[in-house]
């Protein structure tokens, strides 16, 4: 079976920029953090669980394998990640990307190998969602969304109470 993909075929995922990437649980498993608080005067916040602290650590380290890459935010929400992720121009310590091998496929392949082999199984959705950032106001705009995405959690999309 093909699987279809979500990707821009004529783009070059290699190309220096920013990506705003969404990594899902399989099955959109709330196994990663729980949202707690009503948000009016106590929070929301993030209350990450055991998978959830592995899954922080990795995000934190990787910029240690990739010296091409920096994550500029991130949130762990209870059944998915979002992560603007900076593709940076120059070399990298990596083998030479392709389409299919981009530096932002290595980045998400990496990050759930590593979280699996701590784990001891996988807990992830194949593949990852991606959205290339156009400009500075798209940039602002998916950070924003980062760090209020705990605010919505019960009108998001990636939503369960599960």
């Amino acid at each position: 079976m093909n699987r279809k993909t979500v990707r821009l075929q004529e783009y070059n995922y290699n190309t220096a920029g920013a990506y705003f990437l969404t990594i899902c649980t399989e099955k959109r498993k709330c196994i990663l953090s729980r949202i707690v608080g009503t948000g009016v005067l106590d929070g929301p916040q993030v209350c990450l669980s055991p998978l959830g602290i592995i899954a922080d650590k990795y995000i934190r380290q990787l910029h240690d394998f990739y010296q091409d890459i920096s994550v500029e935010g991130y949130v762990i929400m209870p059944n998915h990640i979002h992560i603007l992720l900076q593709v940076k121009e120059g070399p990298s310590r990596t083998p030479v990307p392709t389409i299919q091998n981009s530096v932002v496929s290595r980045f998400v392949s990496t990050f759930k190998r590593f979280c699996n082999r701590e784990y001891g199984t996988n807990i992830w959705q194949r593949g990852a969602y991606d959205h290339i950032i156009r400009d500075q106001d798209d940039f602002d705009q998916h950070l924003q969304y980062i760090y209020e995405n705990p605010f919505g959690w019960q009108k998001d999309e990636y939503y369960s109470d599960i």
